[in-house]
């Protein structure tokens, strides 16, 4: 149970990776930007992947009636996301720690990714929702209004997983490092209960 123990404490403190690392990348490609520029999505907010990204695509945007990017005092996700995720961190470290002096079982590894896993895809939930106004409640006072075939207004929503052609922009949507060290958190304390059911059956 120690070892088992001793993973669910490195898994849960993986979490903390988030507040250093990014959690998602979004990067756009055009003729124009050879390079690509992109945004990095933090738990307490948006950073430019270079130093005037955000500035350039907040610009493209205005002409086709997008708003601007969010501060993170826009959001309440900025505020609350940390929150989440220090409490989480912190939790199945305790877990961790009772469990490693056999004040709870493995069972309890198992409750706390389940409660993680709710909780990540009611984030991932609410970021997609966020995207999906962000990319079609355009300002009716654009000064490009780009519609499809049968006239409807075009939306302009990155992918949430993936790659999709935008006007002229190739938009590149994926997992950042934060991301990566959530996910092998997550890993670590299934293996953890896992190592902690077969060493009590």
């Amino acid at each position: 149970m120690k070892s088992a123990s001793i993973l669910m404490i490195v898994g849960s403190a993986l979490l903390l990776g988030l507040f250093i690392f990014p959690l998602w990348n979004i990067v756009l490609e055009a003729p124009q930007y050879p390079d690509g520029i992109g945004m990095n999505i933090h738990i307490d907010g948006l950073q430019g992947r270079d130093k005037h990204d955000l500035q350039n695509i907040d610009g493209l945007n205005h002409y086709i009636g997008m708003r601007k990017l969010p501060k993170a005092n826009e959001m309440w996700e900025f505020s609350t996301f940390p929150l989440v995720i220090g409490g989480m961190a912190a939790l199945g470290i305790l877990i961790g720690i009772l469990g490693f002096f056999k004040v709870l079982n493995y069972k309890w590894f198992l409750a706390w990714l389940i409660l993680m896993t709710v909780l990540g895809i009611l984030g991932m939930y609410d970021f997609n929702a966020w995207m999906v106004d962000y990319g079609t409640n355009l300002d009716p006072k654009a000064i490009m209004k780009m519609t499809d075939a049968d006239g409807n207004p075009l939306s302009y929503k990155p992918p949430l997983f993936g790659t999709k052609d935008i006007l002229n922009f190739r938009a590149h949507s994926y997992p950042s490092l934060g991301a990566y060290l959530m996910g092998l958190g997550m890993f670590l304390t299934f293996v953890a209960f896992w190592l902690g059911k077969k060493k009590t059956t």
